[in-house]
């Protein structure tokens, strides 16, 4: 049995589980059928259910319990569904993509693709091990690389980029690295010591995008309501802004939203990508940032014609 068919087989008894009591009776039923739909061997014995409980523990951190009162197995609510859920998605993606020869005739990839993934194993160890990392860096807005040694704390993906989060060692400041102007990365031998008072997930819970204010001096976040025509409410219920996201008006003539986040430039970009479809209710400052920013691009295009 392949190591590709145990990961479908680990999803499909998660997302059974997750619904359910299930006997081991059933699963395997259920197995059998999918192995007929997704042509895997998915068919398991007793024995070989119980390892993939406990591999199903050490990769995901999801524990399989047994309910001597219904005879039946489930899954109880655990805290990093969103995480797997990614996880998932991935390897749904990578497993689709490998079901035929022919897949210019049936899929359409994007063309920009992220780079820098590649240096996602050695951060990943330097964070894992608290070691710092090395690297050259190239700023847009300079001409040369420049060295750093980064103390790092966690990966961050937006927007098919990912980003390195930890202390430039350079000005003790810490700051957002991205990885596709990384080069050169090494593992240091430097050794250094989680500051515990840094809590990641809070540092970026009400931060859109990965800029947000300076780790140690941390603004509070700001409430900021946008309206959406009808139309474009739709797509903005079905993706979601930011989790903090909540609607205040949904009716058939405007959805209005608000969100708790810091004011960065990652937000006004996004703002501004909706053009006439949103108007900012609140704070006036954002909603005076947008509206200079329109009529500097609307000058300019009178400029040009």
């Amino acid at each position: 049995m392949s190591r590709r068919e145990s990961f479908i087989r680990y999803r499909l008894i998660i997302q059974k589980l997750k619904r359910s009591y299930y006997t081991f009776s059933e699963l395997s039923r259920y197995l059998q059928q999918e192995s007929e739909i997704q042509g895997y061997n998915l068919n398991i014995s007793l024995r070989t259910f119980q390892r993939d409980v406990n591999e199903i523990l050490s990769i995901y951190n999801i524990e399989i319990k047994y309910s001597k009162t219904k005879q039946a197995y489930y899954i109880e609510e655990y805290g990093r569904e969103d995480f797997n859920e990614r996880i998932f998605e991935a390897f749904d993606t990578f497993n689709a993509l490998n079901i035929t020869n022919r897949l210019a005739d049936y899929i359409q990839l994007e063309k920009r693709k992220s780079i820098g993934t590649e240096h996602l194993y050695g951060i990943l160890h330097g964070i894992k091990n608290s070691v710092s990392i090395k690297f050259a860096y190239q700023k847009y807005w300079e001409g040369e690389n420049s060295e750093r040694i980064v103390q790092p704390y966690a990966l961050k993906e937006f927007r098919n980029r990912w980003y390195v989060l930890g202390k430039d060692l350079k000005d003790d400041i810490f700051k957002t690295f991205a990885l596709d102007r990384l080069t050169h990365l090494e593992i240091t031998k430097l050794p250094f010591k989680k500051d515990i008072a840094i809590d990641i997930a809070s540092y970026f819970k009400n931060s859109f995008g990965v800029v947000v204010p300076n780790i140690k001096e941390q603004a509070a976040p700001q409430e900021v309501i946008l309206r959406f025509n009808a139309f474009q409410g739709k797509y903005i219920k079905s993706l979601p802004l930011h989790h903090t996201q909540n609607p205040i008006i949904d009716n058939e003539d405007e959805l209005v939203v608000k969100l708790d986040v810091f004011l960065t430039h990652d937000l006004f970009m996004e703002i501004l990508s909706y053009g006439s479809n949103v108007q900012v209710l609140k704070p006036e400052s954002l909603a005076k940032q947008v509206k200079e920013e329109l009529i500097k691009s609307l000058k300019k295009i009178k400029n040009e014609y």
